[in-house]
């Protein structure tokens, strides 16, 4: 029998709430979401005189000899970690490196189930900028790429900047890459659904943190024109008077070459005529309001991606007219969910031994993901693909492993298909692991927890 749909308030929040009773339960059973497990053959105890000593000397001496080889001998090749100081955890601020860990820990559940990649999560004692770059430097070692997360604003960008120049491994700041990443793959499929061009429509963008710096950047970068951008922050629109933002020179240069038309005021204003919003802001419900909703352009498109409440609800936004609604929950349509991102970016990153990700590899992969869903599938309920359709992961692999190679920062180089076969047999692999470690009663159910 067909779901009935419901669109009692009540119950719409009583569902929305769901996902957190749950968690409470269910995070004391497991104690935590990750483990390591051995990789290779334990037929007896003399297998440890390979593994470990005296055999795996034999290995180090190799491996000094010529240091590319510990992408060959270890899991360097496959290792991602996951560093934050727990300054900007989800929608709740700075609470600290320990409280950070539940985050962290399923970001490297997501990583290996979706990508196969195995994450480590490592939540620093400090929020010390020049402590975080060391830190992050001196682990090269032992990792093939480095995901920044939670890292609050404005250290966040000198952070990432410092990094990508100075590592000579792929860093990559989540809430600002793959969040753009993601939300342009949506946004480029909203369009279709609205029949609008990038580069004529007026985008009002509420939020000047990392990610919606970070999008506005990708944007203009697929075709967005910047004079038609109006950006909010607690302070009002970003014009070329906010002299208060000299000091931040992201913010800086977009209250110069954003906003043509000097819009002044706050969200109201810089929603009034314009195309489509772009919110990734304070938690709401009330940041966005049904009647500022109502002065926007015909079929207007909002994306209220604050976490974990966006800033309107969903049912709101539809009330008012929008005629394309996305936010960050997985519990209503049309997740912006980075979780469609990484994974596969990293996949392709490692496979192809990437030295950086740029942000026309990020478009590149924001491009395929939008194509995972063929034009007459999109609709205003089904602009991005769900963690179900586990094949885009592989996709976004090979393109972005095919466009590293193009953009010489690959130190393999493999055609579209060998990326796209290798990662796809990783990524099942990993998935049957979890598969039969359930089925074997290695990860238990928690059926009677729920």
């Amino acid at each position: 029998m067909k779901k009935k749909k419901t669109n009692d308030v009540s119950e719409l929040l009583k569902i929305a709430q769901k996902p957190s009773k749950i968690a409470r339960k269910l995070h004391p059973f497991y104690r935590g979401k990750i483990e390591v497990v051995p990789k290779c053959r334990v037929k007896s105890l003399d297998d440890f005189s390979i593994w470990y000593s005296p055999g795996v000397a034999a290995v180090c001496t190799d491996i000094c000899n010529n240091p590319e080889l510990v992408y060959e001998y270890t899991n360097k090749w496959n290792s991602v970690a996951v560093v934050s100081d727990g300054t900007r955890v989800l929608g709740l601020g700075d609470i600290g490196p320990e409280a950070g860990m539940p985050v962290m820990e399923g970001k490297a559940l997501l990583y290996k189930y979706l990508g196969g990649v195995d994450a480590y999560p490592i939540c620093l004692g400090t929020k010390d900028e020049k402590e975080i770059i060391q830190t992050v430097k001196i682990l090269q070692p032992s990792f093939g790429g480095v995901n920044l997360e939670d890292i609050e604003q404005p250290k966040c960008f000198p952070v990432l900047n410092t990094l990508r120049k100075e590592c000579h491994i792929p860093i990559w700041h989540d809430d600002q890459q793959g969040t753009a990443l993601v939300t342009l793959a949506g946004f480029i499929n909203a369009l279709k659904v609205v029949g609008k061009k990038i580069g004529k429509i007026k985008i009002a963008m509420v939020g000047a943190g990392a990610a919606n710096i970070c999008i506005s950047r990708l944007l203009m970068l697929y075709g967005a024109n910047p004079k038609n951008i109006v950006m909010v922050d607690v302070k009002g629109t970003l014009h070329k008077e906010r002299f208060d933002l000299k000091n931040s020179p992201d913010h800086w240069s977009l209250a110069i070459d954003t906003n043509a038309s000097d819009i002044r005021g706050g969200i109201r204003e810089a929603m009034e005529n314009s195309d489509a919003v772009i919110a990734l802001s304070t938690p709401g419900p009330g940041v966005i309001k049904k009647e500022w909703i109502q002065t926007m352009a015909k079929n207007p498109i909002i994306f209220a991606c604050a976490n974990p409440t966006p800033e309107i609800w969903p049912w709101e936004a539809k009330e008012a007219g929008v005629a394309v609604v996305a936010t960050g929950r997985s519990d209503f349509a049309n997740q912006v969910n980075n979780s469609l991102g990484f994974p596969g970016v990293f996949r392709g990153a490692l496979d192809i031994r990437a030295s950086t990700i740029t942000d026309t590899m990020c478009i590149t992969a924001a491009t395929e993901l939008a194509s995972c869903i063929a034009d007459n599938k999109i609709k205003p309920d089904r602009i991005l693909p769900t963690m179900n359709d586990w094949e885009i992961f592989p996709k976004i692999a090979a393109a972005i492993g095919v466009k590293a190679i193009k953009e010489k920062v690959a130190g393999k180089k493999l055609s579209y298909d060998k990326i796209y076969d290798n990662a796809k047999a990783i990524i099942k692999r990993s998935r049957a692991i979890t598969d039969i470690m359930m089925k074997k009663g290695c990860i238990k159910s928690a059926k009677d927890k729920i």
